[in-house]
């Protein structure tokens, strides 16, 4: 597709000013490096970097206007300071004044740039995950950022209606008529009608799961583009910047269209482990579990994205067998999103301090599992903060058994879904397993209920040296636990596995009873 619209000046002309150091009111480090992609051209200078839009008119945006260019830069501007209120900084016009060229200077406005402070490349998560430093914290981090950043996002009638079935489907449909042609050079037939059927039966079957999505007001104002290249780890924090300005429909989105696009990116990147992490880690700070309802759905959509713009580039002189590879390699993802999963439920048992989060975080990043502490969901039901220390009144029978209840409701929703299920609380009585038990049995699924135990002792030390988890455990709380606990009968013994969480070789122990 041809770009249309002119710049005010000659294109050349504008990168010969910005490439020159003393076009800049400051101090600039030589040579002034320029990046471009198909919308923009970003100058970085040393302490700033300056973006300056194209003139171009896809049919997802359009920048052929000076005054255009200008109101999308302000949009830009206003959108990410939201967000990264420490990178993006203003908007300055481009003046000519008799042939004389300068930056928010005299004269006749010929362009606009987005002034913003410049941070080191190697910041980017994609080059930190390059590099091999990104850790767990760093997923961790990252989760709780968006998931604070959703919270906070807009909603209202008009952006909800961006969640209107038509409207979903539509863009799905323009995706698969653009791709037909690459059918048998970068995707098989196989892939393309098994995920188009996928998808085709989604917007069937399942046009009610997007009006509980809009219902529940979670299209929001999101960000729009949120991989990795579009996240920086600078001055001791997670960023998230780059939020798409151009197109609504691109950013009036589900809160799960948006993480898709992090776990998807993780996922390919090859790091399926860190994309379950970040899961976990959102869905227990967001609580929308029933949010995995649609999350396939978007996995599958962003990952076609990305093969169609990578086979676009194999339509033009760009083509190289890395982008062919790249293409068909997103494709394969797209269609392994629509593959249906094999559920599972595991129980997590055990005292405060005997390690079942933990063992149970390790089993679902084996497992690619949904892990679900009823830690979490009490402070939820309670509506308190997951950092807030809770009432006793969180603590009463009653809400205990509102929580467990919650547990149940939450295994059968999404094992019905497909996903292999942790439920990491207590079960320290029988009356709370049972009834999964049972279900388990019925629909003929793999059950384990995963005893976590360590002496009392250990135990003790475990909680005195807590920092930085929701829960409220005490000593007090653990005896008790001791007391109340009602021991595994023999109906649950072959389910049962008995894990010292104090032995070094529990790993091994537990891959050996459930597998990887």
């Amino acid at each position: 597709m041809q770009p249309i619209g002119v710049l005010a000046m000659d294109s050349n002309r504008l990168i010969e000013e910005l490439k020159n150091p003393d076009f800049y009111p400051h101090s600039v480090k030589i040579p002034v490096e320029i990046i471009q992609t198909h919308a923009s051209i970003i100058f970085l200078t040393g302490d700033y970097a300056y973006k300056v839009k194209k003139p171009v008119n896809y049919k997802f945006l359009d920048f052929s206007t000076l005054e255009k260019r200008k109101y999308y830069l302000e949009q830009e501007l206003e959108l990410n300071k939201k967000v990264a209120d420490n990178i993006y900084l203003e908007v300055l016009s481009i003046n000519d004044q008799q042939g004389s060229i300068s930056l928010n200077g005299e004269g006749k406005a010929i362009e606009y740039v987005l002034k913003m402070n410049q941070f080191p490349q190697e910041c980017l998560l994609s080059k930190v995950f390059e590099r091999g430093e990104l850790t767990e914290k760093a997923i961790k981090s990252l989760a709780e950022k968006v998931a604070g950043f959703h919270r906070q996002a807009v909603t209202n009638s008009y952006i909800t209606q961006f969640g209107n079935l038509e409207v979903i489907k539509q863009a799905f449909d323009e995706n698969y008529q653009q791709t037909e042609k690459y059918i048998n050079f970068v995707q098989t037939q196989k892939q393309y009608d098994e995920t188009k059927a996928y998808t085709d039966k989604f917007f069937a079957e399942h046009g009610d799961w997007l009006e509980e999505r809009q219902i529940k007001g979670m299209i929001r104002e999101c960000h729009g583009d949120l991989h990795l290249n579009n996240i920086c780890q600078w001055q001791g924090e997670i960023q998230l910047f780059d939020r798409l300005e151009f197109n609504e429909s691109f950013r009036f989105v589900d809160v799960m269209y948006d993480i898709a696009f992090t776990v998807m990116d993780l996922t390919a990147r090859g790091r399926e482990d860190f994309a379950n992490l970040f899961v976990n880690t959102y869905l227990e700070q967001t609580a929308d579990w029933e949010g995995l309802k649609v999350l396939p759905l978007y996995l599958t959509r962003q990952a076609y994205v990305r093969a169609k713009v990578n086979s676009f580039l194999l339509d033009g002189d760009t083509f190289s067998e890395k982008i062919k590879a790249d293409a068909q390699d997103y494709y394969q993802l797209a269609w392994q999103y629509t593959q249906p999963q094999k559920p599972r439920l595991i129980l997590m048992s055990g005292f405060s301090g005997s390690g079942k989060s933990t063992i149970g975080k390790v089993i679902a990043k084996n497992l690619n599992a949904i892990q679900i502490r009823s830690d979490a969901v009490r402070k939820h039901l309670a509506g308190i903060d997951l950092n807030q220390t809770g009432s006793l009144d969180i603590y009463s029978l009653e809400m205990s058994q509102r929580t467990f209840a919650r547990l149940a409701e939450l295994a059968r929703i999404l094992i019905a879904l497909g996903y292999p299920v942790i439920l990491d609380a207590r079960y320290d009585k029988y009356a709370w397993r049972e009834p999964l038990l049972t279900y388990a049995q019925n629909l003929q699924i793999p059950f384990h209920i995963v005893h976590c135990h360590a002496p009392i002792e250990v135990l003790k030390q475990r909680i005195a040296a807590r920092k930085g988890d929701i829960s409220d455990a005490t000593i007090e709380v653990l005896n008790a636990q001791i007391e109340k606990t009602e021991p595994f009968n023999e109906r649950e013994q072959p389910y049962l596995i008995s894990l010292d969480t104090t032995n070094p070789d529990w790993r091994e122990f537990l891959e050996s009873q459930l597998g990887k």
